[in-house]
Order: structure tokens, then sequence, then C-alpha cells
């Protein structure tokens, strides 16, 4: 006969713990900043918390930077074939920034969401009006769409941003503000506004919007009781 006195025993066995968000139809996070706002550096902290989201590689015109690799930091093409691209309806949405045409394969972000992972897509502005736009009319793309814009607080970090990563003169350090001005304008288009802070807190903010829109109704399946 039991002890009714007796402490019952505790299993020692850990709990399995599930991925919150590994039930959910996949998100394609579209991320736009002004130009030296932060948003390459925040796509690199994104995608190391995040293991199961996969970046989609763009098409550029312009020349490969010390380190880059084609296919892995960018598809680099020449002008001929980006336009051969463009006439043929290949991408999603293209622009051209700085003199340099940008693009991102509708086979790039289709491909990867059908197998079940997260895209995360870094364009300009232009670019994520583009890809809205699409949404419209393709009930694929408008369920998975989550665009984000991040900036400074103010103009004046922004530059001084720019200066100090030293890779522009002080004229194409004004143009690009210029141009930051504009698109900074169109932050009520997106879906989320992140001022930028430090590293960690655009992370942090970063992840809570992807938990937060994999909640989503639209998204979600609750099993049936």
């Amino acid at each position: 006969m039991k002890n009714r006195n007796q402490k019952p025993e505790v299993s020692k066995q850990k709990p399995e713990v599930r991925s919150p968000t590994s039930d959910f139809r996949p998100l394609l996070i579209v991320i736009s900043a002004p130009s030296g706002g932060g948003k390459t550096t925040l796509c690199h902290q994104l995608l190391a918390a995040r293991p199961d989201m996969t970046r989609a590689v763009t098409c550029t015109t312009r020349p490969p930077r010390p380190g880059e690799k084609d296919g892995v930091d960018y598809y680099f093409l020449d002008a001929a074939e980006f336009q051969r691209r463009v006439q043929a309806g290949d991408f999603l949405e293209h622009a051209t920034v700085f003199g340099r045409s940008y693009g991102t394969l509708k086979s790039e972000v289709f491909s990867r969401l059908r197998g079940d992972r997260d895209v995360l897509l870094n364009v300009d502005v232009q670019g994520a009006a583009t890809i809205r736009e699409q949404a419209q009319t393709e009930p694929e793309l408008k369920r998975a769409l989550v665009t984000v814009f991040l900036t400074p607080a103010s103009v004046a970090v922004l530059e001084e941003r720019l200066r100090n990563r030293g890779a522009d003169t002080l004229g194409e350090i004004q143009k690009r503000l210029g141009v930051a001005r504009q698109e900074i304008a169109h932050w009520r288009d997106f879906d989320y506004l992140l001022i930028s802070l430090t590293i960690p807190d655009d992370l942090r903010r970063m992840l809570a919007i992807v938990d937060a829109e994999k909640l989503r109704a639209a998204r979600a399946t609750a099993s049936v009781f």
C-alpha cells in the first residue's frame, strides 16, 4: 500500500519543446530602409536567430564586391541578361538604384515559400511597393506578405552612419540623403515601422513582429475539438 504522505515521483524526462511557429503558413518578410538605415545588419541578425528562415537572393547588374559570391550574395547579371529577364516577366519586382539594376526572381521567392520556409527579402521602397501591388492579384503572395520599414530616428543619425561606414564620397552621401528623405515619406505604406535603436533592440522587435504575424488567424489552423 502506498504511503499517502509519500510525494509523487517527478519525471526527469524533459518535455518536448516545439517551435511556436512550426505549424503555421510561411511568411514573406519584406524589409526596406533608406541607404545606411541598417537593414542589411538586421537581416543578418534575423537569419542567425531564425534558422527556419531563408533569404531570397536577388539579381543585380552591379559588379561583385570583394568576398561576394554569385548565387550566394547576389545573382550577378550583365545589363543585357537582366533586361531579357525583365521582358520575360521573370521578376517579382525590379528597380534601378544609383545607376544599377536590382530584381527579385518570382521563382526564387515562390519555390522557397512552397518549401514551407519563411522567406526574407531585402528591397528598396520602390521594390516593396511593386510587391504589394502584385499581392493584390496573387492570393499566395498576399497571404504570406509582411512589410517592415526600418529607419534611423532622424536624417542626422542617418548621415552620421553613412559617414562612419566610409564607403561614399561627400557628394554621394548627400545624394543618398536626398533619396532617403523621399523613401522615409512612404513609411505609412508598410505594415510596420521600426525606428532603429541598437542592433539587439532592432532584432528583438523584429522577432516579435514575425511571431505575431505567425499567429494571425488567416495563417494558422486550429484543432477541431
